[in-house]
């Protein structure tokens, strides 16, 4: 049996791009934040986009930390999903579904120019043209059905949250959604969370920060028990299979 051991993760990370996010949350200060905090791994999972994830895998090269793509995918219900990829090629497909899926409307000049496009070395290449505060024309079984064809991970953004949440949105959770996990806002622990939504136990519960700031990156943070940094590992944690857990926090 391959030896297991603890890695620190945060698969909740904004950039720049967000329109809610700081514009000081650029690739190298997203690595500098994670590596200063003890993070093994990190997710840039911005709304409805992954354009700016390719550029913070970059700035990550050479250090111990591992990025995986990813985006916040807002549903017709207006129910954020985490989507997270082992690789862009994953990614790419569900961006460009996404983006399609997307009010079609001109954005005014103020909205596209808070969606700003980095390279790694922080510099400022563009602005998205797309709605990324908007909601996809997809339902959010249609949205899990979509990531996980892709090979992607499929959590429940922030159940906690009166806002954009699957519980609060729509009121509870259903039966048969075959969710990967379900994440706890920062302002909830998961022996609380696990009290509060006794009909959710059947699912694995994780924190992670939603930063849309710098100072935000790995507070909090969930720790898996794997054997690699790889996002197959994380699946294997999530359904405790051959040894792979999460570890409480």
């Amino acid at each position: 049996m391959r030896t297991l051991r603890r890695f620190k993760a945060d698969l909740h990370i904004h950039t720049c791009l967000s329109p809610c996010g700081e514009l000081t949350i650029y690739p190298r200060k997203i690595i500098g934040r994670a590596l200063e905090e003890g993070l093994a791994m990190v997710a840039i999972t911005d709304h409805n986009s992954g354009e700016n994830a390719a550029a913070v895998q970059e700035a990550a090269r050479g250090t111990t930390l591992t990025v995986f793509p990813g985006m916040e995918i807002t549903s017709e219900e207006e129910v954020h999903i985490l989507a997270v990829f082992e690789t862009m090629d994953d990614l790419l497909p569900v961006q460009s579904e996404i983006f399609r899926k997307l009010p079609g409307e001109p954005l005014p000049d103020s909205i596209v120019k808070d969606q700003v496009l980095v390279n790694a070395q922080d510099e400022v290449t563009g602005f998205s043209p797309h709605c990324l505060i908007g909601a996809a024309r997809m339902s959010v079984p249609e949205v899990v059905s979509l990531v996980h064809g892709a090979g992607g991970l499929a959590i429940a953004a922030h159940i906690d949250r009166e806002a954009f949440s699957l519980i609060f949105q729509l009121g509870f959770l259903p039966a048969d959604l075959p969710l990967d996990g379900l994440e706890i806002s920062p302002h909830m622990t998961v022996p609380l969370a696990r009290a509060a939504y006794a009909s959710c136990a059947h699912l694995p519960m994780v924190r992670f920060s939603d930063a849309h700031k710098p100072d935000d990156i790995g507070r909090p943070f969930t720790e898996f028990l794997l054997a690699s940094p790889a996002l197959s590992e994380i699946r294997m944690a999530l359904r405790d299979s051959e040894g792979r857990r999460v570890i409480p926090s």
